[in-house]
């Protein structure tokens, strides 16, 4: 039951005992709806989104750590994935000097978790 249909029946201040007195008195109520249970299929389905739009926040927040790093040694690109490949072409490119070692192998561990 959604918080919101208990409300109007909490007399007092909020705590455990009349949370559970408030939510007794809702449930007695004739017009009152209920929200049906997930079935198993149902909430592994959500966990599947959940956990892949969590995979791509920290995707995005790697790539732009990335961007950042690169722009304080005056290394920019594009947006986008054709941007993001040039930078990481200037990373994995041992010859390229305008980089240190010390940051391009920080850099390095950075991009193999983002994949």
């Amino acid at each position: 039951m959604p918080p919101a249909y208990v409300k109007p029946y909490v007399k007092r201040q909020k705590n455990d005992s009349t949370d559970a007195e408030a939510i007794c008195e809702a449930v007695t109520r004739p017009n009152m709806r209920f929200v049906p249970t997930k079935t198993v299929e149902q909430q592994s389905c959500l966990m599947l989104h959940r956990a892949r739009h969590l995979f791509i926040r920290q995707q995005t927040a790697v790539i732009n750590s990335i961007r950042a790093y690169l722009a304080e040694f005056g290394i920019v690109a594009s947006v986008g994935r054709r941007g993001v490949e040039q930078l990481l072409e200037v990373v994995a490119d041992t010859a390229d000097h305008r980089l240190p070692e010390v940051a391009r192998v920080l850099l390095l561990s950075a991009v193999s978790c983002a994949r």
